[in-house]
């Protein structure tokens, strides 16, 4: 018993310090749980105080209840990191990538002596980076991709001697890459791609023996080229040096790679010839050298590049014959080598290696056949040979390559007819054989490519009647057949093509009349028939087609009048009638009200403002008999008073009608508001109204870049034409109001405004980058770096904040959004469209509204309809832009 109690202290301290660290780390997990401020998958809901930590999803421990791994990757997690993780002292696994947590990384991490594994990529961490955690003495992998942290590169990480995983890429790190990191010896895994870094890449790199992963490309702006010392790591897989300032020569020690599998160093401004040491990487599986300065030929010791599956050398200044050798490559897939100076032919064995799925040759100056192997394999996907020199006929195999995509043949001198079967592919998009010396008649076929989007065949010699089957495209946009020699009618069929947008049908030999079914492709915005032998009269059924925009009926053999239902279509912007046999008034509303007389010429029965009053019809009048006897003196006087009458009535009359006629020349008459020296008038303003000049379309009309006569580039926008009395001026007088005397940075000038009491055109200082919207959604978009987007942000702020504070009277903008930034040749911001702008009286509050403003289809999140509903609006949409500009790519 005296033993029993002797030994009961004993038991009980170490019953408590077995309790204490598991306590300790609960606590941990739930101050990590406390600071989670989102959590809307419930991930974490199961971590309560009453439950086991270790039975918590994410947490793993060991056999004495420590937690050794914390992993709630991919949980769309919102919050920061508290220090108290610190209390896992076992933790070996800390992963947290994928979510959204922001804040600074603890320093209190270093305190962790079991860590191994750190990752927290794909968050929003930001500050610099903790010196601390180079305590981190046992660390393998340190992953920190895609947050937001500054400073430099941490020098100290470089002691951690058990480091094999460092990814500090995607942040916005500047200054030099540390010639410590070379001291590295376990190192295999080096990213620091996609940061703010400069200077040169140190040569110390050379010294990571066991490196086999290196990506240094993307925003970085290096000086120098790519180090010689290279050459010694010998164990190198990947090397990605891609669009990061590198110049000069690729080092011949390049060949010492012989592990190397991908070499990417596009777009940088790489010069010299391509070192024949390249021919060496004997395991080499991608090469990509494209976007660069290298002169010269491609090495014949290419030919031992048996590994090689991609090969891109495009936007390059290389010269000489594509070899023969590319030919014989057994694994090739990718072969692009466009927009160089090659000469000669194509390869003959091109595709005998049945691998190939994508070839772009264009814009070249290749001569002769084109091999038949191309698709043997029936793997090739994109054929891209246009702007070259080549002969011969389409390969007939191409007609049975199922794998086809995108086919561009385009500007060459190929002949011979369209390959059977080719327009039946069933993945099919875009087939583009125009500009070359093809013949025969469009392919019947019965089945067609439902996928194919474009089809070009313009300008060749192709003849035959267009057959019915021409309906079967479904999935057609663009049909382009101009210039060939297509002859009779259009087939009514064409109405089945319910996706088409664009047609073009002109130069050839179509009769007959127009098919009124081509109204019911209710997408067409362009339309031209033009120099063809249609006759009849002009479907009144196009006036169904609401959002045509070019309309172009010139030289035909057309008769009747132009139905004035089309002067009610608001979206035309172009229409052609000259050159056929019309009659009658031209209309004289809507649309018709600013075309000019050369689109109704060569018509001598047309008549109306633009072509001269119309002609007197002759009318035929019975010859009376002769009176017998003479008048009397009483009826003379009644007959000389009725047409001193009829004179006085006729003048009275002419006097109105000139009047009318006065002011229909002046409704018509175009008059220049400048609010600046301006050096063209309306005429050059309105020479830029052109269907090829639109460069964008909205509901607050359409707008036309437009060069002026002194070479200066402005942008036009045509506001949508008013009914006459119409109350509504589609906000032209807020757009003239509000911009008219606003000067500043980052608001967009308005130079001034055409009209003719019908039409508005406002003139725009011209912006070469487009609209935000453009840039951040396009394929420019993943190339915003986030101190663009930034500034981006800042300067449209700065716009706003000057309407909201420094105008008088204050402006409300009420649309802002990407598409209504645009962005100048430097991506300077500029705040536009104003046609929603409201004044503020100077209680700050607006006038009472009874509709919302925006754009259909675009209201801010959170918006609150109250009686200060204009400041809310512009708020919230302002919150929205942001958004968009963060996370939009």
């Amino acid at each position: 018993m005296r033993f029993l109690l002797l030994l009961l202290p004993l038991l009980l301290h170490y019953s408590a310090a077995a309790r204490t660290p598991r306590t300790s780390e609960t606590q941990a997990l739930l101050s990590l749980k406390s600071s989670i401020t989102s959590d809307p998958s419930s991930f974490l809901s199961s971590w309560t105080p009453y439950t086991d930590h270790c039975s918590w999803p994410g947490v793993a421990c060991n056999s004495r209840r420590h937690v050794t791994s914390v992993n709630l990757s991919n949980s769309n997690l919102t919050g920061t990191l508290p220090p108290t993780l610190s209390h896992l002292t076992s933790l070996v696994n800390l992963s947290l990538s994928s979510n959204q947590l922001t804040g600074p990384i603890p320093p209190s991490l270093s305190l962790l002596p079991s860590l191994k594994h750190l990752n927290l990529s794909n968050n929003g961490f930001n500050s610099t980076f903790p010196p601390q955690l180079s305590n981190l003495t046992s660390l393998i992998t340190l992953d920190l991709y895609n947050n937001n942290m500054t400073g430099p590169l941490p020098v100290t990480i470089s002691r951690i001697a058990t480091l094999r995983h460092l990814h500090l890429g995607g942040n916005y790190f500047e200054g030099t890459i540390p010639p410590e990191y070379g001291s590295f010896l376990s190192l295999e895994y080096l990213a620091v791609s996609g940061n703010e870094l400069s200077g040169v890449i140190p040569p110390e790199i050379g010294n990571l023996s066991s490196l086999r992963e290196l990506y240094v490309g993307y925003y970085n702006t290096f000086s120098g080229g790519v180090p010689p010392e290279m050459g010694n790591l010998t164990q190198l897989l990947r090397f990605d040096g891609a669009n990061c300032g590198l110049s000069g020569e690729i080092p011949p020690e390049i060949g010492r790679l012989q592990n190397l599998d991908t070499l990417f160093l596009q777009v940088n401004s790489l010069s010299g010839s391509l070192p024949t040491e390249l021919g060496y990487l004997k395991n080499l599986k991608s090469m990509d050298l494209s976007n660069n300065m290298f002169v010269g030929e491609i090495p014949s010791s290419f030919s031992m590049l048996k590994n090689l599956t991609l090969l891109n050398l495009f936007r390059n200044k290389l010269h000489g014959s594509v070899p023969e050798l590319i030919g014989d490559l057994p694994g090739l897939e990718v072969l692009q080598l466009w927009e160089n100076n090659f000469t000669g032919s194509v390869p003959k064995n091109l595709g005998t290696n049945q691998m190939l799925q994508i070839v772009d040759l264009s814009s070249n100056k290749l001569t002769g056949f084109l091999p038949p192997y191309l698709c043997s394999g029936n793997r090739l996907q994109t054929l891209i040979v246009l702007g070259n020199f080549l002969l011969g006929p389409v390969p007939e195999s191409l007609g049975e390559c199922e794998s086809l995509s995108r086919l561009r043949m385009g500007e060459n001198y190929l002949n011979g007819s369209i390959p059977k079967g080719l327009l039946s592919l069933p993945k099919l998009t875009q087939v583009e054989l125009q500009d070359n010396l093809l013949s025969g008649e469009f392919p019947v076929t019965e089945w067609v490519s439902v996928t194919l989007g474009q089809l070009s065949l313009s300008y060749n010699q192709l003849t035959g009647v267009l057959p019915a089957s021409i309906g079967n495209f479904s999935g057609v946009q663009k049909l382009l057949l101009d210039g060939n020699r297509f002859s009779g009618p259009i087939p009514p069929q064409i109405g089945r093509l319910q996706q088409l947008s664009k047609i073009d049908f002109s130069g050839n030999g179509f009769s007959g009349p127009i098919a009124k079914e081509i109204s019911q492709c209710g997408l067409l915005t362009f339309v031209d028939l033009s120099r063809n032998q249609l006759s009849g009269e002009i479907p009144t059924e196009i006036t169904g087609m609401r959002i045509l925009d070019y309309l172009n009926l010139s030289r035909n053999e057309l008769v009747g009048s132009i139905p004035a239902s089309i002067a009610s279509m608001q979206s035309l912007t172009s229409v052609d009638f000259s050159y056929n046999n019309l009659s009658g008034l031209v209309p004289e509303t809507g649309q018709f009200s600013y075309f000019n007389a050369t689109s109704f010429v060569g018509n001598p029965n047309l008549c109306g403002p633009y072509l001269g009053p119309c002609k007197i019809g002759i009318v035929n009048s019975t010859h009376q008999g002769h009176v017998k006897g003479s008048f009397s003196a009483s009826l003379k006087l009644l007959l000389v008073i009725g047409l001193l009458v009829c004179s006085i009535a006729f003048a009275i009359a002419a006097i109105f009608k000139a009047r009318s006629l006065k002011k229909a020349s002046d409704a018509r008459a175009w008059k220049l508001t400048a609010f600046q020296r301006l050096d063209f008038t309306c005429d050059d303003v309105l020479d830029c109204l052109k269907e090829d000049n639109i460069i964008g379309k909205g509901g607050a009309g359409i707008v036309y870049k437009g060069v002026m006569p002194n070479g200066d580039e402005v942008a036009v926008k045509r506001l949508p034409a008013m009914t006459r009395g119409s109350s509504h001026d589609h906000g032209f007088n807020a757009e003239i109001k509000t911009l008219g005397r606003i000067r500043h940075r980052h608001i967009v000038r308005l130079l001034g405004f055409c009209s003719n009491h019908e039409t508005n055109l406002l003139v725009y200082e011209y912006m070469p980058n487009g609209s935000l919207g453009e840039v951040l959604h396009g394929k420019k978009g993943g190339h915003l770096d986030w101190d663009t987007r930034y500034k981006i942000a800042v300067e449209a702020a700065k716009g706003l904040c000057y309407l909201h504070h420094d105008c008088s009277p204050l402006i409300l903008h009420r649309d802002v959004k990407s598409n209504n930034i645009l962005l100048d040749s430097g991506l300077e911001a500029h705040v536009a469209d104003f046609g929603l702008a409201k004044f503020l009286q100077d209680s700050g509050t607006s006038e009472c509204m009874s509709a919302i403003a925006g754009s259909y289809g675009y209201i801010a999140p959170g918006t609150i309809l109250n009686r200060n509903f204009s400041i809310v609006e512009s708020l919230t949409s302002m919150n929205q832009f942001c958004f968009e500009i963060l996370v939009g790519t």
